[in-house]
């Protein structure tokens, strides 16, 4: 076990890299010039046997799927090229701790004078692992402890058992991600799951239990995928003082929805990017498939990031989404919009704008949300390449609004209410990039367009996270 056979396919045609030096660049004074050598990498070979060494649960028909283009080549740089890119598939898999290839001629039986071998020696990982760290959310941190079973079934499926503790939610659950061999792209993902929140600018616990089907793919160039999620969720009030709007809404009910969503992503860094451009799209439709939940639920984002003079940036951002309830139901609290806070607009108190009862925010059936930044290299900072390139100086102007809507109106009485009483704050600040994985933010914000009811942060205010607009 451990070695997979297969016959050499019609070669490709390869152009071979311009190393910029060519034979007659060289002269050695007193020597008579050499006669010209055939170039290395135009040299026809033949990869006759590719073998995978150290496998043991792991099936050999997934790794074909891997490796099948190493017996394409057809110059020995070719075959470099490609048995390189087939360890970086090997290793994307997540299955294996280490993969090494040796390239050899042939040898044995049925060996041709300008064949070859590679040979890739892997380590599987272990049968279980564990893993501690900390996350951050939306202005939220978080302990996480999993424990993962990786390659449980031989073909790369993963199973994952997850347990985090922050400071306003509780969750635990179990996944299993099943890819589909040789277009590690698309993928199978199922889910259950026990959410346990808490959401002080409504006065409101939620507690969330169900499970999901999830259908990632690639299309064109976008990221696409289908889920199908059923969900039992409890509401009860976090406090004494929670208003009559939210008692209403307290108690359970079941949401059985599906929904689709699209991603084109050209930026060069999720967390704090530079050049490129991000477009999702989400959709959710929930009632058809049962539950009392009844709705149709779309927003977007949009984001363009362009690098300008003195190493600055130039980002600009949209969100926008709509909540249509579907017969004579209702909106449910928990479906809702929220705008406002350190992730989106500056300068107003976390989720605390728009629909209020009483002090407990109640969210909005349409929102949208832009904002224009400009990041730039901290002054007075002459080195580059050091821990100083991880801080950014912050100038930033951001609007949004978050409304109910009135069905029975048309839809330019709709983008009316939406351009009223627009929220817009300005200010400048630092920020902290932590690797790929996060943003700190440190701003001073100037408030703007504040209407009644609304709770600002005017003055200095702290984010963290990863999405923000």
């Amino acid at each position: 076990m451990g070695t997979v056979h297969a016959r050499s396919l019609d070669p490709l045609p390869m152009q071979g890299p311009d190393l910029g030096v060519q034979p007659d660049d060289i002269e050695a004074p007193g020597l008579e010039p050499e006669p010209k050598q055939e170039v290395l990498e135009n040299k026809d070979v033949v990869v006759q046997r590719v073998h995978v060494d150290g496998l043991g649960r792991t099936k050999e028909d997934l790794l074909t799927y891997e490796i099948k283009e190493v017996f394409r080549a057809t110059n020995l740089i070719d075959v470099m090229r490609k048995s390189h890119e087939a360890r970086h598939k090997l290793l994307r898999l997540g299955i294996f701790r280490k993969v090494n290839v040796v390239i050899d001629t042939s040898q044995g039986e049925g060996a041709l004078p300008n064949g070859l071998e590679v040979t890739f020696n892997v380590t599987e990982l272990r049968r279980v692992t564990g893993s501690y760290n900390t996350s951050v959310g939306n202005n939220e941190g978080s302990m996480v402890l999993g424990l993962k079973l990786p390659n449980v079934l031989g073909r790369a499926e993963r199973l994952a058992l997850q347990f985090s503790f922050g400071t306003k939610e509780t969750a635990y659950g179990v996944s299993l991600f099943k890819p589909q061999p040789g277009n590690f792209e698309r993928s199978v993902t199922l889910n259950a799951f026990k959410v346990t929140g808490q959401f002080p600018w409504s006065s409101l616990r939620e507690t969330d239990r169900g499970a999901s089907a999830e259908l990632t793919f690639p299309l064109w160039r976008t990221s696409q995928s289908l889920k199908y999620e059923a969900v039992w969720r409890e509401l009860s009030c976090l406090a004494r003082t929670a208003s009559f709007a939210v008692r209403e809404e307290a108690g359970h009910s079941l949401k059985s929805s599906l929904s689709h969503s699209m991603m084109i992503d050209s930026r060069n860094s999720t967390i704090l990017p530079r050049s490129g451009a991000l477009l999702r799209v989400h959709q959710e439709l929930a009632g058809y498939t049962g539950g009392d939940a009844s709705f149709l639920k779309e927003d977007f984002e949009l984001q363009l990031n362009k690098s300008l003079f003195w190493d600055s940036v130039l980002s600009m951002s949209l969100w926008g989404g709509l909540l249509l309830p579907i017969g004579n139901s209702s909106t449910h609290i928990a479906d809702r919009f929220y705008l406002g806070g350190p992730t989106s607009v500056r300068g107003f108190s976390m989720y605390s704008m728009g629909p209020q009862s009483e002090g407990d925010f109640l969210g909005g059936e349409t929102f949208w949300a832009g904002g224009v930044h400009l990041f730039s290299p901290l002054p007075f900072t002459r080195r580059r390449g050091g821990f100083m390139d991880l801080f950014r100086t912050h100038f930033f102007l951001n609007a949004g609004n978050l409304c109910n809507l009135n069905y029975g109106e048309g839809p330019g009485a709709h983008l009316q209410r939406l351009a009223e009483c627009v929220r817009w704050s300005y200010g400048l600040g630092l920020v902290l990039r932590l690797g790929n994985i996060a943003r700190l933010e440190l701003n001073y914000c100037i408030p703007m367009g504040v209407q009644s009811g609304d709770r600002i942060c005017d003055g200095v205010q702290f984010g963290a996270g990863i999405r923000f607009l």
